[in-house]
């Protein structure tokens, strides 16, 4: 079974490479558009034998910007695919006390993909 820091270094290594605004848990004090990601838990994991056979790992990624159609939004979307993860487009809203357009995807990771 792949390792819970394997699976995670590996997400951060490919959002890292998106933007310099990229950062794990909290919010980027100035630049925009900026990236955050977080794995929030774990999702429906697989067991046999008394053992994890399979542990699933979930978590979001928050893109938060002021352009309209940002590029960004694209290159979240083709990382996470080309990472392998399962993923949806979960909201997108505007912030009226930060005057942020805000992206969030839901992703779910397993050893067996290509993580």
């Amino acid at each position: 079974m792949m390792s819970l820091q394997t699976k995670l270094k590996q997400i951060g290594t490919e959002l890292a490479k998106l933007t310099p605004n990229c950062v794990h848990y909290y919010r980027h004090p100035s630049a925009l558009p900026f990236l955050i990601w977080q794995e929030s838990g774990e999702g429906t994991s697989f067991h046999s034998g008394n053992h994890k056979t399979e542990q699933v790992i979930t978590g979001t990624v928050d893109v938060f910007t002021k352009t309209e159609f940002d590029p960004l939004l694209d290159d979240v979307q083709d990382a996470l695919e080309a990472l392998g993860v399962a993923w949806s487009l979960n909201s997108v809203q505007y912030e009226d006390d930060t005057n942020l357009i805000h992206y969030e995807w839901y992703f779910e990771v397993a050893n067996d993909g290509e993580v």
